[in-house]
């Protein structure tokens, strides 16, 4: 990735960074802090963030450190941290970061490598986190973030209505299976799809699962020496594949359907079949979710490779330009830390731990009391993703359920606007590819120059 991204221009840069994504709820904010004993934390308004909100009292009163927060909607968060980080700006001590910005910002040297902080804080177990995860936060040998929490994705069905079908779901679905099952119980219960799968535009909403297909379809967005493959044989096999399943099986309106639209149908017994992010089980398996107990898990369903389930991870990344390196890293490793998931735990729930990045999580029994349902299903799914390999053929950069350069926010933000198009049958899955490969190009040819 040093490689590849050293040549882009920062402005340029930063906003490709902030193009869109999905966001979350609740907000508050603070200001950067010159107190030595403070530290200023830019991070996503995700639930499990305004927990860590409420919970960062604790931190104070242990480290003497008062935390600083910023709380912002995913999309005004990734236009900020691109900008502040680009820039150098030091107005921030850490920030949220997925696995998709870590490397592009560790290849420009806007994040601080960690590698010394945790070779001088064994307590803090960095062998303790998930293969997979570690890999994706690390460049060149160096680790440049530390997960928060974690996802990878699977096929979640209800149990109750396959039985009442005699469908058995075997241990490594295939997609063509899982067409079959929809088909068969699409109406099998009033207002109840076969199948809800993302319509949504957005790199971050359709094209999360869609890539996932494509990739286990044969398909890529790019060949390993930069020849863009958005109209290839294998991309539009798996982008009509697709486009039918969810057409013809799937959800009313799914042209405009994103996560929280497939959440809520799943909950209420509008679909029989799920395909989306892990961290969606715990929701299904709420108290007061009207299906808990009745969901099934299963690894992503596949084609040509072994396993198709995407990788995605909410880090910590401290700011090269911090002068608080040591104070931010005993803010990182503490909101990391197994001591904090079981702080969670004990104050919160159990339910709501920011799981998805230890493997002691997974071994810890009061949570697998209360999440035993999804547990084993979401370790092995994030243990099988494999970021640098996620196909049939090598890959320019890095990434399963993105392509891990600066540009790919608004190229997928842009192809997926077509494949709206052509799930609402306003063109076609042709036409849409068709005007896609020449966005791809274009990014494509700045590569190969």
């Amino acid at each position: 990735m040093r490689r590849l991204v050293r040549g882009v221009a920062v402005p340029a840069l930063a906003v490709v960074l902030a193009a869109t994504g999905c966001a979350g709820a609740g907000g508050g904010g603070g200001a950067a802090g010159g107190d030595a004993n403070s530290i200023s934390v830019l991070m996503v308004n995700n639930p499990q963030m305004v927990d860590l909100q409420q919970l960062a009292p604790r931190f104070t009163e242990e480290t003497g450190i008062t935390v600083n927060f910023t709380v912002l909607p995913e999309n005004e968060l990734r236009d900020n941290v691109s900008q502040e980080f680009s820039r150098q700006a030091g107005q921030y001590d850490v920030a949220t970061l997925s696995n998709f910005e870590i490397p592009i910002y560790a290849g420009n040297e806007w994040v601080a490598p960690l590698d010394e902080y945790i070779a001088a804080d064994p307590e803090f177990d960095q062998a303790d986190i998930l293969g997979p995860m570690a890999e994706s936060l690390t460049v060149d040998g160096r680790v440049y973030g530390q997960p928060f929490y974690g996802e990878s994705s699977f096929l979640m069905y209800r149990q109750d209505v396959f039985a009442e079908a005699g469908i058995t779901v075997p241990p490594q679905p295939t997609w063509q299976e899982v067409a079959g099952w929809a088909q068969q119980l699409d109406g099998v219960r009033p207002d109840m799809a076969g199948i809800c799968l993302r319509g949504q535009p957005g790199w971050g909403q359709v094209f999360a699962p869609l890539t996932t297909v494509v990739n286990t379809f044969g398909g890529t967005w790019f060949t390993e020496d930069w020849q863009a493959q958005v109209d290839s044989p294998e991309f539009r096999t798996a982008t009509q594949f697709y486009v039918d399943l969810v057409t013809q099986y799937g959800e009313p309106g799914a042209a405009t359907a994103g996560f929280t639209e497939c959440l809520n149908a799943t909950q209420q017994g509008g679909a029989a079949m799920w395909y989306d992010a892990t961290s969606a089980a715990g929701s299904l398996e709420a108290a007061d979710s009207p299906v808990r107990g009745l969901m099934g898990y299963a690894p992503a369903p596949v084609v040509e490779t072994d396993s198709s389930g995407w990788l995605y991870s909410w880090a910590w990344g401290i700011q090269q330009a911090s002068q608080k390196k040591d104070a931010a890293w005993q803010f990182v490793s503490w909101a990391s830390s197994r001591e904090y998931e079981e702080l969670v735990g004990q104050e919160l729930g159990w339910s709501r731990v920011p799981a998805g990045k230890r493997a002691s999580t997974y071994e810890n029994p009061d949570y697998l009391a209360e999440a035993g349902a999804f547990a084993e299903p979401t370790r092995a799914a994030i243990e099988a993703a494999d970021p640098s390999n996620p196909g049939v053929q090598p890959r320019p950069a890095p990434g399963i359920q993105f392509v891990g350069i600066p540009e790919f926010p608004a190229l997928g933000t842009s192809v997926s606007e077509e494949i709206s198009s052509a799930i609402a049958g306003q063109i076609t899955v042709d036409e849409a590819l068709t005007r896609g490969q020449q966005l791809a190009e274009e990014v494509a040819a700045q590569y190969r120059q």
